[in-house]
């Protein structure tokens, strides 16, 4: 998805002079912030950073490049998707996610693994990002829905601020329909660590092989909203609450993360937030960093939620659910 008209901003717009009241630079913790795919995690990150505190960080964990495996970002083997990361393998993910919320770009890493030319250009961008960023005292910034079951490592063992977006069931199970998206549940049921720490998700695999993609989704919600309930030390923030009201919502998680409110902050968010909607509503990445945001009229969004489900299939996924 693009970034609002006008800009080129994969990273993050740098605030100009006067922009911000008050800033720290240098201070505060980094921000994370996750929840599933298509559940506003690429809005809220883009909202975040439109303030000039934080350097944006499209999805390291990513099994797919681009965004992810880049290890100028993140020096780490990712294996699966929504990779499980906790304190018994803390050792194979620390060190590289401390570069990383450190801005400390690994340039002979990257280039030892991606020599595309869209690939040298990415790295030119983040690696210069990066550099900038550091110097200047910004924070690092994490929009990654794959670090979703690790919220909490994240919160304890990096000192993120981690804000997990969660959507109402039927407008994140119409999305995936839509885009025709399903879940491989071996992905989560091939890591011993997650299922002895949720062993819950046992029951996941009566839907392995199934073509019944509305129950996946279904099932992948409802487990997950389970695993954020319980998870301390992260903000859970309501996508539909977020997009009602905008402004006073993205004030609020400046608040809990520590950034500056500025005026330009203000203006850059009610622009993003009341944008016509894109004609066709679909998904797609744009930009070097590969991110899926667009401007949008984020209240008049909620009303096209649950399209593309019948009646009984709304009323089936609230069944699901629940």
């Amino acid at each position: 998805m693009s970034a609002p008209a006008g800009r080129d901003d994969d990273l993050g717009e740098p605030a100009g002079p006067g922009d911000a009241v008050g800033r720290s630079p240098g201070t505060g913790a980094p921000v994370l912030v996750t929840g599933l795919p298509r559940s506003g995690t690429s809005w809220t990150g883009k909202m975040l950073a439109a303030g000039g505190d934080l350097v944006y960080v499209n999805e390291p964990l990513n099994p797919r490049h681009p965004p992810g495996r880049s290890p100028g970002v993140l020096r780490a083997h990712v294996t699966h998707r929504f990779q499980y990361i906790c304190d018994d393998n803390t050792a194979d993910w620390l060190p590289a996610f401390r570069d990383t919320v450190a801005l400390r770009y690994r340039f002979l890493a990257e280039l030892a693994a991606n020599r595309s030319a869209y690939s040298l250009a990415r790295m030119a961008r983040y690696g210069t990002t990066f550099t900038l960023g550091r110097l200047r005292g910004r924070r690092a910034l994490l929009d990654d829905p794959f670090a979703v079951l690790s919220a909490g490592w994240f919160a304890a063992r990096l000192g993120c601020k981690v804000i997990a977006l969660t959507r109402d069931p039927v407008a994140f199970v119409a999305s995936w329909q839509r885009l025709g998206w399903t879940v491989y549940f071996h992905e989560l049921l091939e890591q011993p660590l997650l299922v002895r720490d949720h062993p819950e998700l046992l029951r996941l695999r009566a839907l392995v092989g199934s073509q019944d993609r509305i129950a996946k989704a279904a099932a992948l919600w409802r487990a997950t909203q389970s695993i954020l309930e319980r998870t301390t030390g992260i903000l859970l923030v309501s996508y539909e609450e977020l997009a009602c009201a905008p402004v006073a919502g993205f004030r609020r998680l400046y608040e809990y993360a520590g950034l500056t409110w500025s005026p330009a902050a203000e203006r850059r968010i009610t622009r993003a937030c009341t944008a016509p909607a894109a004609s066709d509503g679909g998904f797609a990445w744009s930009g070097l960093s590969r991110t899926a945001f667009r401007p949008m009229d984020s209240r008049r969004a909620l009303d096209a939620a649950a399209r593309g489900l019948t009646a009984a299939e709304v009323s089936r996924v609230r069944v699901l659910t629940t």
